[in-house]
């Protein structure tokens, strides 16, 4: 994976940090909308920008 791609990858304390919201609010609302990572690195899950949004939405 090169540089560039990481970039716009997060994981859920990322996207967290991000959205200014608790970790655990952001785990729950991947767990519930069945979020698929774009890619594992050991135990951490990366998930796409576009994830953002949809997050956003729920937990709004």
């Amino acid at each position: 994976m090169t540089a560039e791609k990481q970039d716009d990858l997060l994981t859920s304390g990322g996207i967290a940090k991000e959205l200014g919201l608790s970790d655990a609010k952001v785990k729950k609302a991947i767990k519930e909308l069945a979020i698929q990572p774009k890619t594992k690195k050991g135990i951490c899950s990366y998930y796409s920008r576009d994830v953002l949004t949809k997050i956003k939405a729920t937990l709004k």
